[in-house]
């Protein structure tokens, strides 16, 4: 068996409070922009069968308990008893939370309480922006602003975030160099006049001068990809070389080797492993044997990726467990490896890694 340590959950949202029925339930399960096919459900999806694999035993039902059954399970623990056990049931030690989201949904603190945990935050720079933003009433007062709550975001958390640069912006977001203070005044000038009050960042000046801003600070940054290819990351990713900061490349599946090749090329770039392990289920340890066959072994981090259901959290959590165990217990059954590295690599992959990256135990940490 492979020895890993109590995880670091490196990338994850809070969890709902509320209770869910059927269709508010599926609605979270995966993301999708329209209903199932006719005569199915979402639980009929990788993620559906792995939530239904690994979950219910920690509610008290068998694996592969049927949605109904389990739901209704849930419901008779209430929410947050279902959270409570999910969560502590997938032997997470730290999660660190993207604070960044809408929604009844727990913040650090809570998630930490429920799961029996430390938690730490990870601040999402575009909501920061919009923020400030709404308690700005000139152009001069938000980059004042903005400039003080991102050196007041540094001083607490554990990293910075950033999904719109790359779904919203797209390349335009990651010119190599940061945007001149023109350029910024004058994108925040157009922002401003035409935003409505809660609107989101999309202009990619804007997005430029956020992501440098967070490169200043020093701590890490964590970049979404989504599901796109994270090669128009590259040239951002050469010229924050040596500046001390340290980017994680947050998704990427399917293009996930392509990520592993950038934490290959440059010494300050990590790839999570992520949500894609609970959403490809029974192929996980296909997807994630990918990933270690280009990514040096210092440089992969397990995230879940979880969000709103605790479910998520769990499985990916529990799915990580088992890919991880069978990819490396293979290598060590034909020969390729021994089990003191395997157990090593587990336990870099599994905690080490992150713990490291983000300074979990202090500046002079492992």
């Amino acid at each position: 068996m492979i020895e890993t340590p109590p995880l670091v959950d490196q990338y994850c949202h809070g969890v709902l409070r509320t209770e869910l029925g059927l269709g508010t339930f599926e609605a979270q399960l995966i993301r999708s922009a329209g209903p199932p096919a006719a005569g199915t459900t979402f639980f009929d999806t990788q993620t559906g069968f792995a939530v239904r694999r690994w979950c219910p035993p920690l509610l008290g039902l068998e694996p592969h308990a049927a949605p109904a059954r389990y739901l209704a399970r849930r419901r008779e623990l209430g929410a947050a008893e279902s959270a409570r056990r999910l969560l502590r049931g997938s032997g997470v030690a730290a999660y660190l939370v993207d604070t960044g989201v809408s929604g009844d949904v727990t913040g650090p603190k809570e998630l930490a309480l429920a799961g029996d945990a430390e938690a730490f935050e990870s601040v999402r720079l575009e909501l920061l922006a919009e923020q400030v933003a709404d308690t700005s009433g000139t152009v001069s007062a938000f980059l004042a602003n903005l400039a003080e709550a991102v050196h007041h975001a540094a001083a607490g958390a554990a990293a910075f975030t950033c999904a719109a640069a790359f779904e919203g912006a797209g390349a335009a977001a990651f010119v190599p160099d940061p945007p001149g203070p023109g350029e910024v005044r004058g994108a925040a000038g157009r922002w401003l006049a035409g935003r409505p009050r809660g609107g989101a960042v999309r202009d990619p000046v804007l997005l430029r001068h956020l992501l440098w801003s967070a490169v200043s600070s020093g701590l890490p940054l964590q970049l979404h990809t989504g599901a796109a290819d994270p090669a128009p990351l590259t040239e951002f990713v050469r010229a924050t070389a040596g500046l001390g900061a340290r980017l994680v490349l947050i998704g990427g599946y399917p293009h996930h080797r392509h990520t592993a090749q950038l934490a290959a090329a440059f010494p300050h770039v990590y790839a999570d492993a992520g949500a894609a392990l609970g959403q490809t289920g029974a192929r996980a340890a296909a997807v994630l044997a990918e990933l270690l066959e280009l990514a040096p072994f210092g440089k992969v981090l397990f995230s879940s990726g979880g969000r709103q259901l605790p479910e998520l959290h769990a499985v990916g959590a529990l799915v990580f467990r088992e890919a991880l165990g069978r990819v490396l217990g293979g290598w060590v059954a034909e020969g390729s490896w021994s089990w003191r590295d395997a157990d090593r690599v587990a336990g870099l992959v599994a905690a080490g890694n992150a713990r490291r990256v983000y300074r979990l135990d202090g500046p002079d940490g492992p």
